[in-house]
Formats: structure tokens, sequence, C-alpha cells
């Protein structure tokens, strides 16, 4: 696969992603006073007083963290600006199938594999197998990761609920299997999500999902849409060849278990409306920003 490097300075090292993190929750602050007054198009003063910080601290903090300003961020946020992202998208399914990859720029240079379960693993729910989980830092707040020897089965990330919840519902999803918390087991993997720092392009992430064959088909197409990109329901489901069927897709894209890696949060409603995302809608947005910045900086470059 050809891929395209990022610039360094918008890509979170090891050392930063703490930082990034932290930085996450006053973005989220932020977001969510963005969220009730795009339509005002609010200045970056009544952004920070809502944040809870000075606004040369918002400046400096979005110049970190997503490597653009407050205002080109908001811009990226707005309504119009998702309908750009769909303009822009219009025929991005098409030509990703059409050449059989995901296309340029996934994620710092890395790209997805993923095994679905077969039908005896599906139904005995993961019994006999171990997975090691742990909590990490990212980019985007506090986040559970779940592995297997088979590859990444689950990432959920932090919201009000207690760190025990996400681990419940790492159960529920795979209730024949034991679960050990080991962050040296997954820490090198979450590393490789959200950072990249190696010299060279590493192998694949690969993913072990657990889903009914029509939750497997969304989660395939979903992982077709490129970085940065955005597209419909509608065109999940003309995609799957199941073109009446939109709401069974936003069903399955809700059920997603792997999220950000399995993106989900690149679909949106045929308005240019956000949509609801399980990890949280301002999460969501902030997500899709960050995406918009870099690939605003690979055609810039």
């Amino acid at each position: 696969m050809e891929t395209a490097m990022l610039s360094p300075d918008r890509i979170f090292d090891s050392t930063q992603l703490s930082e990034a993190a932290a930085d996450y929750e006053v973005v989220r602050k932020a977001i969510g006073h963005i969220r009730g007054h795009w339509r005002e198009q609010p200045e970056i003063e009544a952004i920070a007083e809502a944040a809870g910080v000075t606004p040369t601290e918002l400046h400096h903090l979005f110049r970190r963290w997503a490597g653009l300003t407050p205002k080109a961020f908001l811009q990226a946020l707005t309504l119009d600006g998702a309908r750009q992202l769909l303009r822009d998208s219009a025929s991005v399914l098409d030509a990703s199938y059409e050449v059989g990859l995901s296309g340029p720029g996934r994620l710092h240079d890395l790209f997805v594999t993923h095994e679905a379960m077969s039908p005896g693993e599906w139904k005995n729910g993961g019994a006999g197998m171990t997975l090691a989980y742990g909590f990490h830092p990212s980019p985007f707040g506090r986040c559970l990761l779940a592995v297997t020897e088979r590859g990444i089965c689950g990432l959920s990330f932090l919201q009000e609920a207690p760190e025990e919840s996400l681990v419940r519902n790492l159960q529920a999803r795979w209730p024949g299997a034991r679960l050990r918390q080991c962050e040296d087991a997954t820490g090198e993997v979450a590393r490789r999500i959200f950072t990249f720092d190696a010299p060279s392009e590493p192998g694949p992430l690969h993913l072990f999902v657990r889903g009914t064959n029509f939750q497997i088909q969304v989660w395939e197409a979903l992982i077709r849409i490129p970085f940065g990109k955005v597209v419909t329901y509608e065109d999940v489901a003309r995609h799957i060849g199941m073109p009446s069927a939109p709401r069974a897709v936003g069903n399955a894209v809700g059920s997603n278990p792997i999220p950000f890696l399995i993106p989900c949060h690149r679909v949106i409603r045929k308005l240019g409306e956000f949509g609801n995302y399980g990890e949280g809608p301002q999460r969501k947005k902030a997500i899709l920003g960050w995406e918009a910045a870099l690939t605003s900086g690979e055609e810039s470059a």
C-alpha cells in the first residue's frame, strides 16, 4: 500500500500522548460550546471561557493538539463544513472499492486488517480465550484497549462512567472469555494506534471482531472509508448491496466494538448532520476535526 508520511509536528509521539489526553478534556468542553453555538460562529474568547481557560491557552492548546487554530477547528465542525466533506466524498466508497484499498493517508501510515469469528466461536462467546486489557491515554481521552493472540478485539473511550463499566461492557461482548488486566500486553499496541515514531512503516494492525454477518459487512465497508473523509448511512447501505437498509446500517455502525480503527465516526447523516456516536458526540467532532486538520496539512505540503 502506498502511504504518505504525516508531518512530524502533527503526530503524537509517546511522550506527548498523556499531555494530549489531558488537553482533550479542555477540547471536549470547547467543542461542547461550539456544538451549541456554531450558528453564531463564537469568538475564541467565548469558547475559552466555556472551556475554563484563557484565549491564549486555548489557542496554544489547539495548536499543540490538532495543529490548527480554534477558528479553523470551528470551521471544520460547522454544518457547512460537514456538507462540504460530503460533497468532496461523494464517490469515496466507489473509488475505494474500485481499487480494492481503503485509500491513502491511513492513520499514521498504519493500515488495518480484520478477521471475523467463526460461527462456532460466535456461539461460545470466546470460551477458552484470554483477553488482555489495559487503560491508556490517547489524543481523544483515556481509553480501554483489549487484545487477544489473534488481534485487537475491543477499544472504547472513557466517558462519565467509571473504568469498571468499560470492563463490564467488554465482558458482556465476550461472555465466555477470561479477562486479564495487563497494561504491559496492551501498551505497545496502544502506542502503535495513537503514535507514529518508527523509522519505517510497521506491519498492519490486526482486528479480531465478533459480530453477525451483516455487522461484519458494515464494518468492512467502514474500514474502506479513507482518512479525513465522510460518507452517509445510505452510501454504506448501497455498497453492501442493501440500499433500503440505512437504518439497519446505523444500528450496525452503533455496535462497532473497535471505534476509531473501524472508523464509524466517518459516517454522518445525509443532510450533513453529524448524528450520534457511541463514544460521545464531542469526541466524534474532535476526531473528524483532527482528521480534517491532518488531511489539510498533507494537501498543502
